[in-house]
């Protein structure tokens, strides 16, 4: 773990956001959308301050000051060349914090139009999009990280290591797109096969189709980027084990329906994250 951070959090969350995402696992619908993921490869080129600022950008850019937010940036070893591979994960609310105070419970019933202090927090209007509105969202949220990105690495002069949203095809590009290769995958290849990937990476201008990928929680599991379904209360678990290590302690956050935060110390929690390179 690199660095974590929060904002935009209702007060019963402020300093302790891992109880926020908890309470929307708990409090949210079976079928409503519990918060929205986006992953993101970071350049290699950029340091650790950089690289910050970078996400932090991009963040305020997503979010605005109304919803939720929290990420984590990692910098992992790369399996095939042992280099930086720094990547970050954020996690944001569709709820929209209008100042009015809830519990946790509240927080995430259906919103109230006509009586907005009985109900819960409004969401915005991207949870009810169909699948050709959430496919000119996901694009329309490539070009924009295509955009911070691209601008960051100007800013600190760099001429290389541009990425570009398009598809290699749209580009104009003849090679197919490198898919991802997890850690006992990539254990098996020989020094050959590891050239052959390193060598295909020699372009200023790269396509990455996992540069910003963008997870709807609507359902109670998501797909990592192995194509593993995992529980989303192991993502929170994971959060917290991130947010733990920042504050310097291990816990684990509970929320009660009566709106109480339950804490208590436990061993070190595994990480679930997985991202795609």
């Amino acid at each position: 773990l690199e660095h974590t951070e929060h904002g935009n959090m209702p007060e019963w969350a402020r300093d302790e956001p891992a109880h926020f995402w908890q309470a929307a696992d708990a409090f949210e619908r079976a079928n409503g959308s519990t918060y929205r993921e986006i992953e993101i490869a970071l350049p290699r080129e950029l340091n650790e301050a950089q690289r910050l600022a970078l996400v932090r950008d991009f963040v305020k850019q997503e979010t605005g000051d109304k919803h939720a937010w929290t990420f984590a940036i990692h910098n992992p070893k790369a399996s095939i060349d042992g280099g930086e591979q720094p990547h970050a994960h954020i996690m944001m609310s569709q709820r929209v914090n209008d100042g009015i105070e809830r519990s946790p419970e509240q927080y995430f019933r259906r919103y109230n139009a006509k009586f907005p202090a009985r109900g819960g927090a409004r969401k915005d209007s991207g949870h009810n999009l169909t699948p050709t509105e959430q496919k000119q969202a996901l694009k329309a949220l490539r070009e924009r990280w295509e955009r911070t990105h691209n601008a960051h690495m100007k800013r600190y002069g760099f001429e290389q290591g541009f990425i570009d949203s398009r598809s290699l095809k749209a580009q104009g590009i003849d090679r197919k797109p490198e898919q991802h290769l997890g850690f006992e995958a990539a254990g098996r290849l020989d020094d050959s096969q590891r050239q052959d990937i390193k060598d295909s990476r020699t372009f200023s201008v790269v396509d990455v189709p996992e540069q910003a990928k963008h997870i709807d929680h609507s359902d109670r599991s998501w797909m990592n980027a192995s194509g593993i379904e995992v529980n989303r209360k192991e993502l929170v678990r994971s959060l917290t084990h991130d947010i733990s290590q920042q504050y310097g302690r291990e816990m684990a956050a509970r929320v009660t329906k009566q709106g109480n935060v339950e804490i208590e110390r436990v061993k070190s929690l595994s990480r679930g994250f997985s991202i795609s390179r």
